[in-house]
């Protein structure tokens, strides 16, 4: 072999070398960016989670403060009722107690 072809061999050994060195360079360099989108893209879903999570906990709290009130009212216009009815009762509970004592 001639010198010439050694030193041609040579150069393409070492631009090879090289290529494949600058394509190793730019591999990681994707790799590495990809893994920060990811990251980010993951830190921007967990962001996006914790918010809709509050705002459904601020709406189902406040859905269940309305709930209490509307029960509560419930409760108390029920309580209002029996509340009648035992007295409107107790009328006439004492007026048979007092009609059975004065007819013994």
């Amino acid at each position: 072999m001639s010198f010439e072809a050694i030193a041609s061999i040579s150069q393409a050994e070492a631009e090879a070398k090289a290529t494949v060195a600058a394509a190793e360079s730019r591999a990681r360099q994707l790799v590495s960016e990809a893994e920060a989108a990811g990251k980010a893209a993951v830190e921007a879903a967990a962001a996006k989670a914790d918010s809709e999570l509050s705002e459904l906990r601020r709406q189902a709290d406040e859905k269940a403060r309305t709930d209490a009130k509307e029960l509560s009212g419930e409760m108390e216009n029920t309580k209002a009722a029996l509340r009648a009815r035992a007295e409107a009762r107790l009328e006439q509970a004492a007026s048979l107690v007092v009609e059975r004592i004065v007819k013994s």
